[in-house]
């Protein structure tokens, strides 16, 4: 399975024949690997409606097909634009062929462009037996712990950009709290607001924790 960094904190899941899409914001991405018009997607997930998640989801998901699993309020704006969607809420599950997807907490806001409050939510995903938790926009807060409790994490991906999110030093004891073997950093360098530096939280997290950071340029991806 391959784990692609699509920018910010858009990322693609694939073993070559399904491709799952999370949080597809390309279009007025500065650090975007590609267009809306060149992804695939089998399934696309989001982890809350802020512009720079919601992004190009509804154009995709018309061009592709592929459902949108979003939290039930924003499933119900996206579900308006005729798209098929999947509308769990917190501590929801929802099974696909290739595996299922959780929604859990994430501590942020969200409000969609088009007005519609809904309640963030961070991602865990098992694809064809690898577990990806995407954190989604959070801040640092100790339940963290508790979604790998039952279904150990292989891959995190984890924002560390500060200012929206945590930062790349609250993002450490997020680390040690997700306990993930692998831990890659996302939402960070887009703007000037979340400039930081990966390469030390790469060091300070393999110093604290036994997590491995794997550090991707947009487009670059990280195989398992």
């Amino acid at each position: 399975m391959e784990v692609r960094f699509l920018g910010h904190a858009c990322f693609s899941l694939s073993d070559g024949d399904t491709t799952v899409l999370i949080d597809p914001f390309l279009t007025g991405n500065p650090k975007a690997a590609a267009t809306a018009d060149e992804v695939s997607a089998t399934t696309i997930l989001l982890t809350h409606g802020h512009a720079d998640h919601i992004g190009d989801t509804v154009a995709i998901a018309q061009r592709t097909g592929a459902p949108v699993t979003a939290i039930a309020e924003l499933a119900g704006e996206i579900g308006g634009e005729g798209v098929d969607v999947r509308d769990p809420n917190l501590g929801g599950t929802v099974t696909f062929d290739w595996g299922w997807v959780k929604l859990v907490p994430a501590w942020h806001t969200s409000t969609t462009p088009k007005g519609t409050v809904n309640t963030p939510a961070g991602l865990l995903v098992n694809f064809k037996d690898t577990v990806v938790y995407h954190l989604g926009d959070t801040c640092l807060f100790s339940d963290l712990q508790l979604v790998g409790k039952r279904t150990p994490i292989d891959i995190a991906l984890m924002c560390i950009g500060g200012h929206y999110t945590m930062d790349r030093l609250d993002a450490v004891d997020a680390a040690g709290l997700v306990g993930a073997s692998t831990v890659i950093p996302c939402h960070y360098n887009t703007f000037p607001p979340i400039e930081t530096d990966a390469a030390a939280f790469k060091s300070d997290v393999e110093s604290a924790t036994s997590s491995k950071v794997v550090v991707l340029e947009p487009g670059g991806a990280h195989s398992t």
